[in-house]
C-alpha cells in the first residue's frame, strides 16, 4: 500500500482548514465565557495547582454539597487555547448540581529555556487532578466523583487520565482517582502526528514521545469507562481514531464509541454545553454512575 504523503495528513489533521467558519465558533466561545464567568459570582478563578504561570484552574462550584465533579481539559493541538475560552461548558452543568473544574497547561514548544512537550503536559495535568482530589471538597465537589471530559487534545489527555496509575505518583491518592471520562474528538495514536507538517515546529513530537504518549498503546485501565465521541463530519483520521481507542481498550472499558450526526470538530463542543443534546446527556450519564 502506498504510504500516506505529507499534504494527505496535513488534510486529515487540520481542523481549523477543515471548518472555515471556525473563527465565528472560537468567537462565540470567548464572548459566551465571558459571560459565564461574570454570572458565576462564586466561581473560583486562576486557582494555582502548581508553580507555572499556566499551571491554574478555574473552579465553577454547583449550588449543593458534595457534588460530582466534571474536570474539562481543552482542546488546541497542545499548541493554543485557553481553558477561559471553554468557561461556556459550565452552566449546563451547574445548574445540574455538578462542580466544573477547568485546569490550563503549559503550551507547546514552550520556550528554548523551558520547553514544553506532550508527556510533560500530561505531567501537569496529574498535578492538576491530585490538586483537585484534595481540595475540591473545599469547593462543594466529592473527590470520590471525578469525571474527566476533554475535547481534541483535551479528549487525549483525558484518556491518559483514567489509565494513569495515581498510587505511583503519590500514596495518598486512590487508584480510582479519576472515576470515568469522556474523550471527544480525541487523538489515542499519536505517530501520524510525525507526519503532519502544520504541527512539527510547535509540538516537536520525536518517535518515542508519540509513542509513550499513545493511550492506544497502552493496555486498558484496570477500571473505569471512557466514553469516545466523534462529530460524523470529521475527518477518516479522527474518525478512525475514535474507533482504535475501543478496538485497543476494548467494549468493557470504552462501552461507547460513536459519531455523532452533523457535527464537525467545533460544533461538537457546543453540543457539550447544550443540555439538550445528546453528548451533554451522555457526559451526565458519566457523572451519575
Amino acid at each position: 500500500m502506498k504510504s500516506k504523503t505529507a499534504d494527505w495528513h496535513d488534510r486529515m489533521y487540520n481542523n481549523r482548514a477543515l471548518v472555515p467558519e471556525h473563527p465565528a465558533f472560537l468567537e462565540n466561545w470567548a464572548r459566551m465565557s465571558a459571560a459565564a464567568r461574570t454570572t458565576a459570582k462564586d466561581a473560583q478563578i486562576d486557582l494555582p495547582y502548581g508553580d507555572g504561570p499556566r499551571e491554574v484552574l478555574d473552579i465553577f462550584p454547583a449550588a449543593a454539597s458534595n457534588a460530582p465533579v466534571l474536570v474539562f481539559v481543552h482542546g488546541g493541538y497542545w499548541r493554543s487555547l485557553d481553558k477561559r475560552d471553554h468557561s461556556f461548558i459550565a452552566p449546563a452543568f451547574t445548574q445540574k448540581g455538578v462542580c466544573v473544574v477547568m485546569p490550563n497547561y503549559p503550551l507547546c514548544p514552550g520556550t528554548d529555556g523551558h520547553p514544553v512537550t506532550i508527556p510533560d503536559i500530561a505531567r501537569r495535568l496529574v498535578q492538576a487532578l491530585a490538586w483537585t482530589w484534595r481540595h475540591i471538597a473545599d469547593h462543594g465537589g466529592d473527590p470520590s466523583r471525578i469525571t474527566v471530559a476533554g475535547h481534541s487534545a483535551g479528549g487525549h489527555l483525558a484518556a491518559m487520565l483514567l489509565a494513569c496509575d495515581w498510587q505511583s505518583v503519590a500514596l495518598d491518592l486512590p487508584t480510582d482517582l479519576v472515576r470515568n471520562a469522556l474523550a471527544i474528538s480525541g487523538l489515542y495514536d499519536l505517530r501520524p502526528l510525525r507526519k503532519t507538517p502544520f504541527l512539527g515546529d510547535s509540538l516537536r513530537l520525536n518517535e518515542a514521545d508519540a509513542k509513550r504518549a499513545s493511550p492506544a498503546l497502552w493496555e486498558a485501565p484496570a477500571r473505569g469507562e471512557l466514553f469516545a465521541v466523534v462529530g460524523d463530519n470529521e475527518s477518516d483520521e479522527f474518525l478512525r481514531q475514535n474507533m482504535l481507542i475501543r478496538a485497543a481498550w476494548g467494549a468493557k472499558r470504552v462501552p461507547v464509541c460513536e459519531a455523532l450526526p452533523g457535527l464537525h470538530h467545533f460544533s461538537v463542543v457546543d453540543a457539550l454545553a447544550n443540555p439538550a443534546h445528546a453528548l451533554h446527556g451522555r457526559a451526565m450519564e458519566l457523572l451519575q454512575k
